[in-house]
């Protein structure tokens, strides 16, 4: 005599008719670890959104919270007339660009070269060493970094300036100066994220078949040969992505690096949108005349995702979707 399966036949009909519902009850685990990762951005990035409608209204900053933002008077397009017609508006944006394509030149390829110089180590304890002496500045936030700079550099009894005096030059002011202070930012960024960068290319070459390296030796490739015919071919799915990824952040400046690095002095050649629309917006409570500067900023961004996820796939590269 069968017994009876009453109870648990509504489930099994329920997952049948909904797969959503079969697929989180399967993979119920991995949902609970990808559950913290979505609350952050769900609370931190998407509900935020609402405050866009502050680029197009007249919104003083009054107390009140949401009630105030949405009973503030609509101006449309005013702000970003405002700003575009401004004359910091030629200049955030040549300057957020001109950094940004001195990162793709400099920054996004250095991670990629240290990837392969550790790779190209057959001393384990020295390839750990090394791996670890250029991971660790990632641990420094930019506060700390800075504070450095400012030592090693200062005209008084900085580090550099000392070598400079004893040799017989005139000390030079770095972090003041116009000419000096755009490749500091980059070679300060360079040194302190050039190691945890490495990490994903490091992974990838840890899944190179080594048959490939061992046929390569066989037919009489030197290790640049092989470098260039078997290990870059395999990065470069990899190597699209991360360039994608970087090209989307063109307009995302590492404000924290920027804002405790820069004065009055080097904005001609530093501004960029972070920092004009931490200004208005922090320091001159101009709330709705900088969200409107962020919204162009993020609008930017997303377009350059857009146009080089396209044109990755294209080129035959595999794209982020």
């Amino acid at each position: 005599m069968k017994k009876p399966s009453g109870a648990a036949q509504p489930s099994l009909r329920q997952q049948r008719r909904n797969p959503i519902v079969r697929v989180l009850v399967e993979y119920r685990y991995l949902h609970l670890m990808v559950l913290p990762g979505m609350l952050f951005f769900l609370l931190f990035k998407y509900v935020p959104m609402y405050g866009i409608i502050i680029a197009f209204k007249n919104y003083k900053g009054a107390a009140g919270g949401f009630s105030a933002i949405m009973s503030a008077p609509w101006i449309g397009l005013k702000n970003f007339e405002i700003f575009f017609k401004s004359l910091y508006c030629e200049r955030v944006f040549k300057n957020t660009i001109y950094l940004s394509l001195l990162r793709l030149l400099f920054s996004f390829p250095a991670p990629i070269l240290l990837a392969l110089m550790i790779n190209e180590i057959r001393q384990n304890w020295f390839k750990r060493t090394v791996q670890t002496i250029t991971y660790m500045p990632y641990f420094l936030s930019w506060v700390v970094v800075a504070g450095l700079l400012n030592t090693m550099l200062s005209p008084d009894n900085g580090a550099i300036n000392t070598v400079i005096k004893m040799s017989g030059g005139q000390p030079i002011y770095f972090l003041t100066s116009k000419q000096w202070f755009r490749p500091i930012l980059i070679i300060s960024e360079i040194w302190k994220n050039i190691g945890y960068g490495s990490i994903v290319y490091l992974a990838a070459i840890t899944s190179i078949d080594q048959e490939q390296y061992e046929a390569a030796r066989v037919d009489g490739a030197n290790r640049f040969q092989q470098i260039i015919h078997i290990t870059l071919p395999a990065l470069s799915e990899i190597i699209a992505i991360m360039l994608i990824l970087q090209i989307g952040k063109m307009f995302d400046d590492n404000f924290d690096q920027i804002f405790n690095l820069y004065s009055p002095s080097v904005y001609e050649v530093a501004d960029v949108f972070e920092t004009y629309v931490y200004r208005n917006g922090i320091q001159q409570s101009k709330f709705s005349y900088s969200a409107a500067v962020g919204l162009v900023k993020s609008v930017l961004a997303l377009a350059m995702i857009l146009l080089t996820n396209r044109a990755s796939r294209k080129l035959g590269a595999q794209g982020l979707f």
